[in-house]
């Protein structure tokens, strides 16, 4: 497994000097930065991190209405050619918020016709697209893609290798519950996960209800060896908290 850390929470509400920043949080064990702003992309090469992630468009209008597909691949094509040109991995995208009768059924088709063009333009520029999935309860009401039967249906369905889940621990325990039963059914669609600590949001310890040192063992169990971001809000110094982070997950790595 690799690590990385989101930007956006590691730096909410803070005053950092983006390119200390980033070399700290390599020499504490990070590999790679998610959701960077473009202007510190070279900043981060310099600190020796990788650009992981990058968001696509705007979570609440996404592939699930079909008026907005022209625009929305527009935008994705865009955002893909940015990502190769910038050496950016994967680019994340959504369903968007419920409207209508809200159908899922009708939603997935929409996604999967939408996000088809996108997918191959993807595929062709060696970029991966990651489908989010988030919870609707708290933090994004009205968004369609807060199951993990939803976005896993959408992947199916799309049928290629660019496009995987983006497996979000925090969202999916508020939503479902059933981690660990959920990532081993699901693990040949997981490109990519998300931690952070439920119900808050927060540092990965035992003031949360997720186990996060049974997730990190199952996923090492299950031979997962792609990116674990940590999209936590820490309580306190964020590069201590990403240490503590990427240590946790690290002790099951080094018990294999």
């Amino acid at each position: 497994m690799r690590q990385s850390f989101t930007w956006w929470s590691f730096t909410l509400g803070r005053e950092i000097e983006p390119a200390s920043f980033l070399r700290q949080a390599a020499a504490a064990g990070a590999q790679g930065v998610e959701m960077l702003p473009q202007a510190y992309w070279p900043l981060a090469r310099d600190a020796g991190l990788k650009i992981v992630t990058e968001t696509g468009h705007k979570l609440e209008e996404g592939f699930n209405d079909p008026s907005r597909h022209a625009a929305l691949q527009a935008e994705m094509r865009r955002k893909i050619d940015a990502a190769a040109e910038g050496g950016v991995e994967a680019v994340i995208v959504f369903a968007g918020d419920r409207f209508g009768d809200g159908s899922d059924e009708r939603a997935i088709e929409a996604c999967v016709t939408g996000l088809g063009p996108v997918v191959s333009h993807a595929a062709d520029a060696g970029v991966r697209l990651l489908i989010e999935l988030l919870n609707s309860k708290v933090d994004h009401p009205g968004q369609q893609c807060d199951r993990t039967a939803f976005g896993a249906a959408v992947v199916r369905q799309v049928g290629s290798p660019a496009l995987r889940l983006l497996y979000d621990g925090y969202h999916m325990q508020l939503m479902e519950g059933d981690l660990s039963r959920t990532i081993k059914a699901n693990l040949d669609l997981i490109g990519h996960v998300h931690t952070a600590g439920a119900p808050g949001r927060r540092d990965l310890d035992d003031r949360q209800e997720i186990n996060w040192r049974g997730i990190a063992a199952l996923l090492r169990h299950l031979g997962y060896d792609r990116w674990v971001g940590h999209e936590f809000i820490p309580r306190g110094e964020p590069i201590a908290a990403l240490r503590n982070a990427i240590a946790l997950f690290d002790a099951v790595e080094h018990a294999a």
